[in-house]
């Protein structure tokens, strides 16, 4: 196998995912090429450290433009929060690095298409950690959208759900709630939540024509954990829109994160002319498939257990019958990239891909902001 030598930049949680994923993709994948855990970034040295040792990098970094500087590194890995992902990825594009950068993709979709072009005028394999894609009973629902099993589709609505935000004491910005700044995240639920369904949704069911939304801030202000003092919320706890499809299908999207019960509740739910398909993040092996070309007597929805070797990704990992997780999605992902290279067929999603999920949570933050019904502009 090659070598391909990571530059990962980022040591929080998904800097651990995608971490995970780098050093368990060739233990379960037959692949041309073998990530090395060449080097983590990050400013606290004494963290990135820690993090190096833990993880197995060989090397640390406290300036990512010494690392996108180094010779040695092929790729680099954005795991940081959302306001620097364009600076960094750009930076690594004339540099002439492979990207992988963590959703969403931008701040916005103007910063989004700056990101984008950079990248294209490189010429540089890329790809944006939407990892839902990869859950097996995900890309099971794609494979029997794209085979016609639903026939035309009418209707798609999808969820996300947490509870974590409620207290009025939580404080924004920071290492940790970064999250609720809008001066590094860019937007609340929108960006975090609702991107991840939007993403799902455009890979299932195609492009979304226009948008009607609308979104609240619950609580207006918060203490800053880096100035110490009360300033305003700018992000949004929560979001609901109504979509229409370019196939003329029709959708709802709900997120919050102040839903009493609810830690990650990402559920989706497709109906068409002949079938309906739905899937739960909670419960994430299963696809539920209703066929109303079942013999009436017989007819109902069905629970299928995607774990079995003909079934996406699972020939790859345990005997039927046995599940996998979250951190799955992650490898099955670089697998997808890596795999790319000797298909010479490009993983996805790409840049370009996500600039498209930017582009419709615009028209979202914007519709909820005129309350109007708003168009999503096409990604040039």
């Amino acid at each position: 196998m090659k070598k391909l030598n990571v530059g990962l930049i980022g040591y929080g949680f998904m800097g651990r995912t995608h971490s995970n994923a780098f050093r368990q993709v060739n233990k379960f994948f037959s692949l041309g090429y073998e990530p090395v855990l060449k080097a983590v970034c990050a400013r606290d040295e004494a963290k990135v450290k820690a993090f190096a040792e833990n993880w197995g990098y060989e090397t640390y970094e406290t300036d990512w433009r010494k690392l996108i500087a180094r010779p040695d590194i092929d790729l680099i890995d954005i795991a940081t929060p959302n306001n620097s992902h364009a600076e960094i990825a750009i930076a690594a594009a004339k540099a002439g690095k492979m990207i992988l950068c963590e959703k969403p993709l931008s701040m916005d979709g103007k910063q989004g298409a700056q990101m984008v072009k950079a990248i294209e005028k490189a010429g540089v394999p890329n790809m944006v950690w939407y990892n839902y894609r990869r859950v097996p009973a995900v890309t099971m629902a794609k494979q029997l959208i794209d085979e016609g099993r639903l026939g035309r589709i009418f209707h798609y609505r999808a969820k996300f759900l947490q509870d974590w935000t409620i207290s009025k004491d939580l404080p924004q910005g920071g290492a940790g709630l970064w999250r609720l700044d809008v001066k590094a995240a860019g937007s609340g639920v929108t960006g975090d939540l609702l991107a991840h369904c939007i993403d799902t949704a455009l890979w299932l069911n195609g492009s979304i024509a226009n948008v009607s939304a609308m979104t609240e801030t619950f609580v207006k202000e918060r203490k800053h954990n880096l100035t110490g003092k009360i300033e305003k919320v700018g992000i949004d706890d929560a979001c609901a829109f109504l979509a229409r499809f370019n196939n003329g299908s029709l959708a709802t999207f709900e997120s919050t994160r102040y839903a009493r019960g609810h830690k990650a509740l990402y559920t989706f739910e497709i109906n068409g002319e002949h079938a309906s398909i739905a899937w739960d993040l909670h419960d994430l092996h299963r696809l539920q498939y209703f066929d109303h070309r079942d013999e009436s007597k017989l007819r109902g929805w069905r629970s299928i257990h995607v774990t079995d070797g003909d079934q996406p990704y699972m020939k790859n990992w345990w005997v039927p019958g046995l599940q996998i997780g979250y951190e799955h999605t992650f490898i099955h992902q670089v697998a997808d990239f890596l795999a790319g290279f000797d298909s010479q067929t490009p993983a996805h999603p790409s840049f370009r891909d996500a600039l498209e999920t930017q582009y419709v949570c615009d028209a979202v933050l914007k519709s909820a902001q005129t309350g109007k019904w708003e168009k999503v502009p096409k990604a040039k």
